[in-house]
């Protein structure tokens, strides 16, 4: 059992998963109806926990391998392959001896570059010049999902990163030939920028036109999730919660949920047993977990370059930044030019540090605009 039910860290297991019983559904009835699937929502709102949660199904925990591979990190295909491998591995080595060997059969390539541990299980440690070239690697990953002794079903997260590849432009077409070839597997492309995601899928020139179903993730109503938090609050401890607390946590965090469920946790972590939570304490859960997180923001400050940084800090003390082009934006800031504010924009854009909607830039992380405003 887990002390805090709050879970902020991955998925946990159905117990600690709110909601999603709809999406669940549709998710699991498309995939074992043999679709392939483009999952669209913003950063945050819980689509890799929905997917962790759909795998996790009866239905399909017994009648498919499910590999759920996250390319937020790569740069290149060298490192998408590299992730792409691992995964499976990693996954297909609690199936058995048997299961594991017959991935690692497939991977001639690379099969030199695979070592084993002191209980006689493979390893996954490619290094950079390991293969040469990746799609070949790549090519005997699809051969392995086409002749898996179980359907497959793999579920790619931040998919819009191979849009930022700069070592292979074909990457797209690439994929999709492998998919079109792969009858034994279906796919979850699953991603937190809309408008690239709807150009890859919904745009007639685009490898992956009408290859999907689109599916779009938007947030837990505030209802469900006070259904979810007041009986997890009563667990372990007789800690309780009113309805005012859990609603003015969701409007202050706009429902998203990964922040929302961190100050949850804190709130959890700050009620003695057999205590009620009041909304006064609210406050104080987030200034513990501001005071927490410091050093990192810090950190995140510090490694901006300067322009990004001055630009950022511009976006965060306007809280919702209008014309950031214009000659108004830059002389209230003091930035050198409109040009460089662009140029900075796309930069911090590119790293998550500031999102868009229409018009309008804000500092994406809710807690890092927090934190800068009680700097």
């Amino acid at each position: 059992m887990i002390d805090n039910p709050f879970v902020t860290n991955g998925y946990a297991g159905p117990e600690y998963f709110c909601d999603r019983v709809n999406e669940t559904a549709m998710l699991t009835n498309l995939l074992t109806n043999g679709n392939n699937i483009a999952l669209m929502s913003p950063r945050r709102v819980g689509k890799t926990d929905l997917m962790r949660h759909c795998f996790q199904q009866e239905v399909i925990k017994e009648n498919y391998y499910c590999f759920l591979i996250d390319i937020y990190a790569t740069n290149s295909l060298h490192d998408f392959v590299n992730v792409f491998g691992k995964s499976i591995l990693d996954t297909l080595k609690s199936r058995g001896r048997k299961v594991w060997e017959g991935f690692l059969n497939a991977l001639l390539s690379v099969r030199s570059e695979i070592t084993y541990d002191i209980n006689g299980y493979p390893v996954w440690g490619l290094g950079v010049g390991a293969m040469v070239p990746p799609q070949t690697t790549l090519d005997e990953i699809f051969a392995y999902l086409r002749t898996a002794d179980k359907h497959c079903l793999v579920a790619i997260d931040e998919f819009q990163q191979i849009l930022y590849y700069n070592d292979d432009k074909n990457v797209e077409a690439a994929l999709r030939t492998q998919i079109q070839q792969c009858p034994n597997a279906n796919f979850i492309f699953a991603g937190s920028q809309r408008h690239l995601m709807s150009e890859m899928f919904l745009s007639p020139s685009r490898p992956f036109y009408q290859s999907v179903v689109p599916m779009s993730l938007g947030l837990i109503p505030l209802d469900h999730y006070w259904e979810f938090a007041e009986p997890q609050f009563a667990k372990n401890g007789g800690r309780r919660i009113t309805y005012d607390v859990v609603a003015s946590v969701y409007q202050r965090f706009e429902g998203i949920t990964a922040n929302v469920q961190r100050i949850m946790n804190m709130l959890y972590m700050l009620t003695p047993k057999g205590e009620r939570c009041t909304i006064e304490m609210i406050d104080r859960a987030i200034d513990t977990y501001l005071q927490l997180s410091s050093t990192y923001y810090e950190e995140l400050l510090r490694q901006m370059p300067e322009k990004q940084r001055n630009v950022f800090l511009a976006i965060a003390a306007e809280g919702q930044a209008k014309s950031i082009s214009g000659g108004k934006f830059v002389r209230k800031y003091n930035l050198p030019s409109t040009s460089s504010v662009v140029s900075a924009v796309r930069g911090l854009m590119e790293k998550d540090f500031v999102a868009q909607n229409e018009n309008t830039y804000y500092v994406y992380d809710r807690f890092f605009q927090l934190w800068i405003e009680k700097r």
